[in-house]
């Protein structure tokens, strides 16, 4: 790979040229590959990459890729669809909390170290701030979801009594579609060794996200940007 002469300057300082850490992060988040395996392609690729380097770069770039592609996201149905799951950091069980809308397409998630109202209500507050007030909110059976929801309610955090109130409901099988989409968020996380830290985890799991979110066509990518993911993330990052 070239050198370049002119650097986005996400990416100053680094010894790497930019698209070298772009591909690293984006193939790391979107297959089920380790760091050491991600070392090796780029090394046929003619660039030597210590997998600790790669994982440093996973970290340290997960939200701010995130929030550059923010202004081309598109807008999600009034639908939502919330469950929680769980996974293992440091040896205990964390829980990443997840929205879909009704076409499947990814609302929000929150990773929290507790699975109880008030890391329900932090969710909420997050999905709330970003997309607006939807239509419906689909649960589960958990009870403090429900209490978080009613509190907030109360609070007109949103509109829950008045006119047009957002209808909060319980129904196993119109929560089937978010269930199903868990499997995408584990299926990456299956093959790695494991978090280590609460920090890493949520950061790298902020980038399997936006991955996802790519697959599922939630972007509008102008014309412009070309039609090869090289181009479109370079393009993305430096608007």
């Amino acid at each position: 790979m070239r050198r370049q002469t002119s650097r986005n300057l996400l990416f100053r300082r680094r010894r790497f040229d930019d698209d070298v850490i772009i591909l690293c992060v984006r193939w790391y988040r979107r297959f089920k590959l380790s760091y050491r395996d991600m070392a090796e392609i780029v090394w046929e690729l003619g660039v030597l990459v210590a997998p600790s380097r790669i994982l440093r770069w996973v970290v340290r770039y997960a939200e701010d890729f995130s929030q550059l592609w923010r202004p081309f996201e598109r807008a999600v149905g009034g639908s939502w669809r919330c469950d929680e799951t769980y996974i293992k950091v440091g040896g205990h069980w964390m829980y990443p909390y997840r929205a879909v809308d009704e076409l499947g397409r990814t609302v929000e998630s929150h990773l929290s170290r507790t699975r109880d109202m008030a890391a329900a209500k932090a969710f909420f507050r997050k999905a709330l701030k970003r997309h607006g007030q939807p239509l419906t909110i689909t649960l589960d059976g958990f009870e403090p979801s429900h209490s978080a929801l009613r509190r907030m309610g109360m609070r007109n955090e949103f509109n829950y009594r008045w006119e047009n109130p957002v209808k909060i409901r319980c129904c196993q099988y119109l929560n089937n579609i978010v269930e199903q989409d868990h499997r995408r968020i584990k299926f990456r996380v299956q093959p790695m060794l494991g978090f280590k830290t609460f920090y890493n985890a949520r950061r790298v799991l902020v980038g399997i996200e936006l991955m996802q979110k790519i697959v599922k066509g939630q972007f509008r990518v102008p014309a412009h940007f070309g039609h090869n993911f090289g181009p479109i993330w370079r393009t993305a990052l430096s608007s």
